[in-house]
């Protein structure tokens, strides 16, 4: 089932997505200036919450937001605030997960947290509790940042290396985007350690968007979740919670996406087969201290020559 929703026209300036933009860089600029004199543990805080946010930005504008141009939707973004990602790579491996079909494919979709079973067995074992460990809420929240960017930086540190141009080209300007950064926070109260730290924070609560945002299903279309919450942690987010929605219209902006929504609310919960939650408090309640799924993909394997070729890809990914 395809949705029929149309989306509006699309404005010259899209002014919620601007406002948070500007909201954003102002907490920014507070938690690493005057926040930190006053309490450094409100300061990390801000500066956290303004780093998860500002990436929630850099995904509306790799979807073309706020403005039509998109040269300077990116001009927008290019301060490396996330500090391992850069917005490049962000944006071509982001669109190469929305082609559905490849959903949680532990080698087609750049996003998966799946592993293909036959490279799962042959891991240590505490490779393997490290792994179940990151598949439970806190323990994505704790070691999932490290996790992630430690997989990440190796599998772009091979990409560099082996004279990918593209990857090249995108770490080149990262650079210029931390040289930003650094010139900022040379002259800002907030030492670097705090600084890493709200970094580390910020990752952390990207995690939880993250954590159940897709699963395993043999449905390309019920794969990808809706969280029916409209508070704090659904802004942040830019409303991402609704994320079968934004699968299904992937350029509608973030502000657009509850209404969407409410449209046609019973035809999004056929069509990703009721893969629905009430809030995030539901989500903490259900899986902080509980793994939801597997690490290998239960859907797998594949055909053996199919098999072996991708447990090669994997093997590789990982550095098993």
């Amino acid at each position: 089932m395809r949705s029929t929703i149309t989306t509006p026209a699309e404005p010259e300036i899209e002014w919620p997505t601007l406002a948070v933009m500007l909201g954003t860089y102002a907490m920014f600029g507070l938690g690493t200036t005057y926040a930190y004199a006053l309490s450094p543990a409100l300061a990390i805080a801000l500066t956290a919450i303004a780093i998860a946010q500002y990436a929630s930005l850099q995904h509306e504008v790799l979807h073309g937001h706020p403005f039509r141009k998109q040269w300077l939707n990116e001009a927008l973004v290019f301060p490396a605030l996330t500090l391992t990602i850069p917005y490049g790579r962000f944006r071509d491996t982001h669109l190469a997960h929305h082609y559905d079909p490849n959903l949680t494919d532990p080698y087609d979709d750049p996003e998966s947290n799946f592993m293909d079973p036959e490279v799962w067995a042959r891991l240590p074992k505490w490779r393997k509790r490290l792994f179940v460990a990151n598949n439970s809420l806190f323990g994505r929240m704790l070691i999932g940042p490290l996790l992630g960017n430690a997989l990440w930086l190796r599998n772009e540190a091979r990409l560099v290396l082996d004279g990918a141009g593209a990857a090249r080209r995108d770490w080149l300007l990262h650079l210029g985007g931390l040289v930003v950064l650094a010139l900022w926070l040379l002259s800002a109260q907030m030492p670097i350690w705090a600084y890493l730290l709200a970094a580390f924070f910020g990752h952390s609560l990207l995690k939880i968007r993250t954590f159940l945002e897709h699963r395993a299903h043999e449905l390309a279309r019920a794969r990808s979740v809706i969280i029916e919450d409209r508070g704090p942690l659904a802004l942040l987010f830019l409303n991402n919670n609704f994320h079968a929605v934004h699968h299904c219209h992937p350029q509608a902006p973030w502000y657009l996406l509850p209404s969407l929504y409410a449209k046609q609310r019973a035809q999004f919960q056929k069509r990703n087969d009721d893969y629905v939650y009430r809030s995030y408090l539901q989500i903490f309640r259900l899986y902080f201290l509980r793994v939801k799924d597997p690490v290998p993909h239960p859907l797998m394997p594949y055909g053996p020559q199919d098999q072996s070729q991708r447990a090669v890809k994997e093997t590789e990914r990982l550095g098993a």
